[in-house]
Order: structure tokens, then sequence, then C-alpha cells
């Protein structure tokens, strides 16, 4: 019997209107009053998840934010790993005069240093407002807040996000947690900040095995979540390479794929 379920939220448990179905809201609330653990593992930060999570999840639901570098269990914020700020200056300057996006999410607030076209279609789908302030000015507030990165997010055309994947790679892939969650999107992090990091840590604090979870996601940086679950789950929408890491390929999430996938483990 699975005892937790982990589903990523875009391109997975939410339609491409940004919505949550009917269907798959219901099958949610069923299996959590079956006393099964289901929490949402996003890369969204917080303030983008509670709006949706709030109608969806239990109340004492934990959220894992940001790839899993933050999660918060009924208002408290139960793990937390950041870059410093001296690595996100080092990847700054690396990208100086590249024709990409870079936004900065530190905690409950999010940053960029120019409100480009890409920040502004990040805003309309995160309710707290960019703080837009040149480069050096963040820094010195992180500093004096003693604060980190808990996610970078640099977007951009595949082909130069591609190439950028490969050179910090190169400079940090042995320091830091660099994946891409869509063609267009490179996500950097501390090492100890994944998907796969965040549903470990839950199961350790809910005493849950990893042959008793399911796991469901859509893209890049699910891959490592899907393949270490008991049951790993790829949406019908997902890329070929990440169907191949899954036990089972459900629908796409515009056809309820969410809940097509859990009415077959659990046999509703």
């Amino acid at each position: 019997m699975y005892k937790g379920v982990f589903i990523d939220m875009d391109g997975t448990l939410l339609r491409s209107d940004h919505t949550v179905s009917a269907a798959t809201t219901h099958v949610i609330k069923q299996l959590t009053a079956m006393g099964i653990l289901v929490a949402p593992v996003s890369a969204r930060p917080l303030h983008g998840m509670v709006p949706i999570t709030q109608k969806v999840f239990a109340p004492a639901t934990p959220i894992a934010s940001l790839n899993g570098s933050y999660i918060q269990h009924e208002g408290e914020v139960i793990f937390e790993a950041a870059v410093q700020p001296t690595d996100v200056a080092g990847i700054q300057q690396i990208l100086a005069g590249q024709d990409v996006s870079i936004m900065y999410y530190s905690r409950m607030e999010w940053y960029a240093s120019g409100n480009t076209p890409l920040v502004k279609k990040e805003q309309k789908i995160t309710p707290i407002p960019v703080i837009v302030e040149p480069f050096e000015t963040i820094v010195n507030y992180w500093q004096k807040q003693n604060a980190g990165v808990n996610k970078m997010l640099i977007a951009g055309e595949p082909a130069l996000i591609l190439e950028t994947e490969k050179e910090l790679l190169q400079r940090y892939g042995t320091t830091l947690n660099i994946c891409k969650s869509q063609p267009r999107y490179l996500e950097v992090m501390h090492p100890e900040a994944s998907k796969t990091n965040a549903v470990k840590f839950l199961l350790n604090r809910y005493g849950i095995q990893q042959d008793e979870i399911i796991a469901i996601g859509d893209n890049y940086n699910d891959a490592e979540m899907i393949a270490f679950a008991g049951k790993g789950v790829a949406m019908g929408n997902a890329p070929d390479d990440i169907k191949a890491v899954a036990d089972y390929v459900t629908d796409t999430n515009n056809h309820d794929g969410v809940a097509k996938a859990l009415k077959h483990f659990f046999d509703l």
C-alpha cells in the first residue's frame, strides 16, 4: 500500500491555464481522507504555490517550493538551502552581456535586475511583486539580511540555455545543483536543494519508506524524483527521456493525467 504521493505542479498538477481540474482535486482529497500524504513539490516559489495548494491539499500538508530548497509546514519553514551571494555574483559575472533574464528567489521574495518580458511572464503566475534593483543593490541587501538565494532562474532561448547549462556545469557542477526545468529555463540551487532531497526529507519526517511512495512529474527537474520513487510516473506531455525513467506513463496535464494515474495505483 502506498503511503505518500509527491506531485509536481506546472505541466503536471496544473493544466495549461494554470488551474487544477475538478477530477484531480477530488482524487487528492479522497487519498488525503484515506490517510495518504499527498504533497506538492514544485520549482515555483512558495507564494506562487499557496493560492493553488490551499484549494487542493489539506491544510496541514507540507509544501516543498523552489525545487525543494524551501519547505514549509503549517506556516513554519522546516527546511532551507541557499546559494551564497558570492557564488551568485560569480554566475552573474559569467552571464553578463548574454541575452538571458535572471531571477533570484530568496525565501518569500524574488528579485531581478531588469523587468524584461520573461520577468513579466513569471510575474503573471507569482502574486508577490518582483523587486527590480541593480544587482549590486540586491547582493548588499542579502548580505545585510544574512540570506542567500534558494533558486536562481536563468531564462532565454533554448539553444542559449543549453550552452549556458554546459558552461555552468563545467564551472560549478560539483558545488551547485544546476538543471533545466524547461528548455527555456535553467535553475541553479544549493547542492542539497532538489525535489528528490525534499522527498527524502519528508519521508524521514513522516516515517514513510521509499518503496511506499509515488512521484509524478513532467520535466527535467522531475527526472531524479521520478526515478527515486517506488513508482515513478511521467505525464503524457513529458519529453521522451523523462518518460524513459518512469515506471508508468499517464495522460497529459490537460486530460487529468494525475487523477488517472492515482486512480490506477489506488484502484479508485
